[in-house]
């Protein structure tokens, strides 16, 4: 699933490719990537791209007195930017194209998504805030005014781990499954912890690393061409997605703990003073 880093830095290289730009046609291939019908998908053609912004996980291009074409690409979404766009509409078929978007000049960009499960969201919008994944975002942990004081001011109550704190969009907004795993690796502290007993000093530690690892991946990120920055994200892990490898900090193998829709990676000499945590589903298979 992209998250911050790659959502930003697709702001960025969008910012760069669209902004300037007349939209001349909008494309939809699968019907079920629309969420909204009023004002229709065609309101943004004819319509000169002005800024591109980031709510969370959520981007946002915006037409010159027009509305808002904002897009969520879900865990397997994904936009391509195509230098020349086929010639002829797109053909609806089993494809993993859902949407088109032409320029004046030609170019243009494909949404595409994967897999069976189609969560990719397209709105067209007067204002972001009408749609309700952007009205409930917590604060972006980029942002200037997220200091040490209001981190500690939302974990305070979260009487829940800090894997699935970290993880909830209206309480911090842009950082998902992947980078959960990294920032909690980079601060030494267990996914099941609950968010509530940090001690100050740990807030403080936790709060570097959220922001220090967000920093380094868009940083990594900028620059990076949109057909590249998955595999960029996936070289940038140090744990996510690399069970059974060594840990990069004490060699150590990286653990991993199984749900039902997704899973978790991190280092027990790091994070759990060596002891691994239960992962129920494997234990009901050994059974």
């Amino acid at each position: 699933m992209p998250e911050l880093p790659e959502v930003e830095a697709l702001k960025d290289f969008l910012t760069e490719h669209l902004v300037g730009h007349e939209i001349v046609r909008v494309l939809p291939v699968a019907i079920s990537v629309l969420k909204t019908y009023d004002p229709p998908l065609s309101a943004v053609e004819g319509h000169e791209v002005v800024a591109v912004h980031r709510h969370g996980k959520f981007l946002d291009l915006v037409t010159d007195g027009g509305p808002h074409l904002v897009t969520h690409l879900a865990r397997a979404g994904w936009l391509q930017w195509r230098d020349r766009l086929p010639d002829g509409p797109p053909r609806p078929g089993k494809g993993p194209l859902a949407l088109r978007v032409a320029l004046e000049t030609g170019e243009g960009f494909d949404l595409t998504e994967a897999g069976t499960q189609k969560r990719l969201a397209v709105h067209v919008v007067q204002d972001p805030r009408e749609i309700a994944g952007v009205a409930r975002l917590g604060p972006d942990p980029l942002g200037d005014d997220f200091d040490l004081a209001r981190f500690a001011d939302l974990l305070k109550p979260e009487r829940r781990r800090l894997k699935g704190a970290l993880r909830d969009q209206s309480l911090i907004a842009g950082v998902g499954n992947a980078y959960s795993d990294e920032i909690l690796h980079a601060a030494k502290m267990s996914p099941y912890k609950l968010a509530a007993s940090l001690t100050p000093e740990e807030t403080a530690r936790l709060h570097a690393a959220l922001r220090d690892t967000l920093t380094e991946a868009v940083e990594r990120s900028r620059g990076v061409a949109a057909g590249r920055l998955k595999a960029e994200k996936k070289s940038g892990l140090r744990v996510h997605g690399r069970t059974g490898e060594p840990c990069p900090v004490c060699g150590d193998t990286i653990r991993e703990v199984s749900f039902s829709d997704s899973s978790l990676q991190y280092c027990p000499t790091c994070q759990t003073g060596g002891k691994p945590l239960a992962d129920r589903r494997m234990s009901r298979l050994l059974k």
